[in-house]
């Protein structure tokens, strides 16, 4: 099960990758159209769903390498119960805050799918196909919080800090 959780992860960082690739396809077509007088419609409006599905696709792998911003303040003071305690219900309103995020998330896009909501700019495009990997990238954060909190329950979680963190300026 780990591994193919991890898997999950690492694809999503991924086709995360793969999204900013196609913001800088759709901006450099953007600069030689105008520098070679030639019009490729919609390039700013896709360059946005990409930016958008690289941002979302990549939460679930940015909190499981520990790179989301926490604040550390309450927690460095504490220990034993009273730290695991407080991991437990952070955690805990985490899951239940990504599990709503995650049903609106696919909601919109299946809603958008089923009213034939399209794009008001000019490349006209159904707006599901965009709203597709927000909904894949909220499932997926919701996974891994459940992932990370299972793990919290279980006393296998590692509260290491990233090396960033531990360095101060």
């Amino acid at each position: 099960m780990r591994r193919l959780l991890n898997f999950l992860y690492d694809a999503c960082a991924w086709l995360a990758a793969l999204c900013m690739i196609g913001v800088l396809v759709m901006v450099l077509l953007s600069i030689l159209g105008r520098q070679f007088h030639f019009l490729v419609p919609g390039t700013d409006a896709y360059a946005g769903y990409f930016m958008a599905a690289s941002g979302f696709l990549a939460l679930a792998h940015t909190l499981k390498k520990g790179e989301h911003i926490r604040v550390t303040l309450l927690l460095s003071h504490l220990h034993g119960s009273a730290r695991r305690g407080l991991e437990i219900w952070a955690l805990t309103a985490a899951v239940l805050i990504a599990g709503l995020f995650a049903w609106f998330s696919v909601r919109l896009a299946w809603q958008s799918h089923a009213f034939n909501d399209i794009s008001t700019g000019n490349d006209a495009t159904p707006l599901w196909i965009p709203q597709l990997s927000m909904a894949l990238g909220a499932v997926v954060l919701l996974i891994a919080f459940i992932d990370e909190w299972v793990q919290e329950l279980r006393g296998q979680r590692s509260h290491e800090q990233p090396a960033e963190l531990l360095r101060n300026e």
